[in-house]
């Protein structure tokens, strides 16, 4: 139990008979009139639903206890992605519903941070950003365009994603996990 003063970003609640949030932003707002109040905004863990939500201040909150491990991808068993730990070489298999979109960018050998709640995995989060190679793209045109142009570039992982003309198969870049942006080459 935690009080809506000591809510922080990143905090999960346990709402609405047992739903997990997390704290995405608040604000303690003391108006001039009337009673000090939380305005939060909340995701969904699971779903990734987000809701604005306000509590009265120093209201008692249901925390929950998050278990974040960094974990290796290992290997793919069917649907179930094989996560090994680090430090106790256990293996998790995790379902594909769970890693959502980090799938996109899992090779062997990454390293992921896997979050649990009571035995049960949440969600797979990775870095902000990877380096893969290009499995396959077109050689660029040039001239066919008044701006910077981009062609379509498949990953070794499968991914397909938007990179400059200049990118050729074989290369290595630098991608953006939340969103499948090209950010740079690699320097090797």
């Amino acid at each position: 139990m935690a009080s809506t003063n000591d809510l922080k970003n990143g905090l999960v609640l346990k709402l609405d008979g047992g739903q997990l949030w997390s704290v995405v932003e608040f604000q303690h707002v003391k108006p001039g009139k009337g009673p000090a109040f939380v305005r939060t905004k909340l995701k969904n863990v699971l779903s990734g639903k987000v809701v604005d939500k306000t509590f009265n201040a120093g209201v008692k909150v249901d925390t929950a206890t998050i278990d974040k491990r960094d974990m290796q991808f290992s290997y793919m068993d069917g649907e179930y992605f094989v996560f090994m730990d680090m430090e106790t070489y256990d293996q998790l298999m995790v379902d594909r519903k769970a890693v959502g979109d980090a799938a996109n960018f899992l090779i062997e050998g990454f390293t992921a941070s896997v979050a649990q709640h009571e035995g049960e995995v949440l969600f797979v989060e990775l870095s902000a950003s990877v380096e893969l190679v290009v499995q396959e793209t077109e050689p660029g045109v040039q001239g066919d365009r008044s701006t910077g142009g981009t062609k379509p570039a498949t990953l070794e992982t499968g991914h397909q994603i938007q990179v400059p003309l200049f990118i050729t198969t074989g290369e290595k870049i630098k991608v953006d996990t939340r969103d499948s942006s090209y950010l740079g080459r690699v320097n090797s």
